[in-house]
């Protein structure tokens, strides 16, 4: 009996080929790429919702902007936390969101959307239940298939590595939500550390530091600003004037704020994660040693760009640091290079 199913699987139209989408939901951005195409949107996770009216009315950049600004009926919703998703309605929303404003532009015009495919990276740490989540919101938003793999493997192959080979590799990412430090290798994670104590953490140890030293209340995204104009380790000292409330009288108070202090607050959290690394090469195995210390440590995400970070490292660990100039693309990227050999990608997906 002639299969139908077959032969039409076989001819190549258009308006049936497979579409394939790719996600990074990080805890502070959104990055969607296409097969293709290349990343064609990178936006804040964040969202705002009216609870009078039970809508969402605000999304990324336009919903981080009135941050503190908003009024008491308008709910800032930030619908990842530690790379899972922690509000569902939320998550569902904002992807539906970025959907139309990215994907669904590619085939507006078409009478029959093709069948979409999506590829989404999640944490190591991440359960059962949480992998489902994040399957489930891409589901209610159209894609068809989703398949999810391991964040640490797809940041490894947007920073160059062979994931596949035999060669282990240590890489740290660095975001907003989690750091992780991960040995990759032969298609999977050797060893692996995850740390909390990432970009949005790090807002909230700034936040503690000024309010305890000066009596001054800052705002989220003055801490935010912070971190990224005066942090540094090159130890060039800036200095920022900010306002913030003044915790004795409630009014406006204006402070100096210099490089030095932002160290100061934070550095802990960067011995944390040295500390972390130092442990993850102790329990590894000795051929393990030698190959990252001949190879070095690849540095990546978003906190990665930091002035002198990779030089304070090296001279904490005794190792060279590889920095990559796309770190902040690098997950993305990497879901885009894997997905171009099926058979292997295959043997890593969860």
């Amino acid at each position: 009996m002639f299969n139908f199913t077959n032969f039409f699987s076989k001819i190549k139209i258009p308006f049936f080929t497979n579409f394939e989408v790719y996600f990074d939901f990080g805890t502070t951005e959104t990055k969607i790429a296409i097969k293709d195409k290349g990343i064609i949107l990178r936006e804040t996770t964040i969202i705002a919702k009216n609870n009078r009216t039970n809508e969402y009315i605000f999304f990324g950049k336009e919903a981080s902007e009135i941050i503190g600004k908003n009024p008491e009926f308008i709910k800032i919703i930030k619908p990842i936390n530690h790379g899972v998703i922690v509000d569902f309605d939320s998550q569902v929303s904002l992807i539906k969101r970025y959907l139309e404003q990215s994907v669904y532009i590619y085939f507006n015009n078409q009478i029959i959307k093709p069948a979409l495919t999506g590829i989404s990276v999640i944490p190591y740490i991440a359960t059962e239940i949480e992998q489902k989540a994040l399957k489930e919101a891409l589901y209610k938003n159209g894609i068809n298939k989703v398949f999810l793999i391991e964040k640490a493997l797809a940041t490894a192959s947007g920073c160059g590595i062979n994931i596949f080979s035999h060669k282990p590799s240590l890489i740290v990412d660095i975001g907003g939500g989690l750091i992780e430090i991960a040995i990759v290798g032969s298609g999977g994670i050797i060893a692996q550390k995850t740390l909390k104590n990432a970009g949005e953490s790090m807002n909230k140890t700034i936040f503690n530091y000024i309010y305890l030293k000066y009596g001054v209340i800052l705002g989220e995204l003055t801490c935010e600003q912070l971190k990224k104009n005066l942090l540094n380790f090159n130890n060039e000292e800036k200095i920022i004037t900010v306002k913030g409330k003044s915790l004795e009288s409630g009014l406006p108070k204006s402070i100096k704020v210099k490089s030095s202090e932002i160290k100061e607050a934070l550095i802990n959290n960067f011995n944390q994660i040295i500390d972390n690394i130092k442990e993850l090469l102790e329990i590894s195995p000795p051929e393990i040693i030698d190959e990252i210390n001949n190879q070095g440590i690849y540095l990546t995400g978003g906190m990665s760009k930091i002035s002198g970070l990779g030089d304070f490292f090296k001279n904490q660990l005794k190792i060279d640091i590889i920095q990559e100039d796309i770190n902040q693309y690098a997950t993305i990227r990497g879901i885009i290079s894997l997905s171009k050999n099926k058979d292997k990608l295959a043997k890593i997906i969860i």
